[in-house]
């Protein structure tokens, strides 16, 4: 008889896929909504808009899907015995650092919604690429396994 988690391994992969989709675009999405704040005036009608906009996208899409993300990858892992390949030691901090800039970006939301501005357009763009660079390396660990 099959373990019951080895049954299940391709619905939690699609599961672990899926909300990690859901999960990044949140990622990438947020600091344009950062920098589409930034023209609006401190107490303003389209800094509320824009806050709500962000508050939602948070709540609802991106902390939602970073748990089942983690909950999906770390059952998968477990099933796999993927804790003792060096691989996944390298996926795992790279998720680490992308769940530190999930938080980050968090409190940078939070701050722009209180109508204070951290951090400049520029600066806003450049980040808004780390979630993809990341992205990047992970999907290529994960396919390749090279070490």
């Amino acid at each position: 008889m099959q373990d019951p988690l080895s049954l299940m391994y391709v619905w939690l992969k699609a599961g672990h896929v899926i909300f990690m989709v859901f999960w990044l675009a949140g990622l990438f999405m947020l600091p344009r909504q950062c920098i589409y704040i930034l023209d609006h005036a401190s107490g303003s009608e389209g800094e509320a808009k824009w806050a709500e906009r962000m508050g939602k996208l948070r709540k609802i899409i991106m902390t939602p899907s970073l748990i089942i993300v983690w909950v999906l990858g770390l059952t998968l892992a477990y099933s796999t015995g993927a804790f003792t390949q060096g691989w996944f030691h390298a996926k795992l901090a790279l998720v680490l650092l992308l769940t530190g800039y999930h938080g980050w970006l968090v409190g940078q939301t939070k701050k722009m919604a209180r109508g204070e501005r951290p951090l400049t357009e520029k600066q806003l763009r450049m980040f808004g690429e780390v979630p993809g660079l990341i992205l990047v390396v992970v999907v290529v660990l994960v396919y390749t396994r090279p070490f």
